[in-house]
């Protein structure tokens, strides 16, 4: 941050080019030096921190959103929404199940929510089970449902939970013995 002082009997700078087309003078023909390559940020490079997508206010989704990023919802969807990490802005509304590492609501999901970090500020509303490793709840929050707390809440339901014909129990009987209750 150290600055050189110039000599006030020096001719005072000529304006600089900028890759080589515009010259100090007006006449003058631009230096033949080659074009200084572009120097985009690293998320339009393709890297991993890619700008978020954002769903704004007056855009309705009906479907599944899919995304390998960040998305901001400010908008209406009703489908599942899967992604890296997530925030549903205060005017949102989500009808469907959000899966997401970071999840942030602001805004209303009706549905489930399944992330690794789930905050639920105080403008949100939640009605739905909330599947977490981390969850924070602001004062003034709206949730409805049940909160469970697992190592990996990502897992598909399928994955997680074994299904009745795996434990050896038929779906066309109301009842079972005592001996098969117990082992549930």
């Amino acid at each position: 941050m150290f600055t050189r002082k110039t000599n006030r009997n020096e001719d005072k700078p000529k304006i600089a080019e900028v890759s080589g087309a515009i010259s100090a003078k007006k006449d003058e023909k631009p230096a033949s030096t080659p074009p200084a390559q572009a120097k985009f940020p690293p998320a339009l490079k393709g890297s991993s921190q890619m700008a978020p997508s954002i769903i704004g206010e007056d855009l309705s989704v009906e479907g599944n959103v899919d995304s390998k990023g960040e998305i901001q919802i400010d908008g209406q969807i009703k489908g599942d929404v899967h992604c890296t990490s997530l925030v549903i802005g205060d005017t949102a509304l989500i009808e469907g199940s959000v899966v997401a590492d970071d999840v942030i609501v602001r805004g209303r999901v009706v549905g489930s929510v399944r992330g690794q970090r789930v905050t639920l500020q105080s403008s949100s509303h939640v009605e739905g089970d909330i599947h977490h490793q981390s969850l924070a709840i602001e004062q003034g929050a709206y949730f409805e449902g049940k909160s469970r707390r697992s190592e990996d809440p990502l897992a598909d339901n399928k994955s997680s939970t074994k299904t009745k014909s795996e434990l050896g129990i038929s779906g066309n009987s109301a009842s079972g013995s005592a001996r098969d209750d117990k082992s549930l």
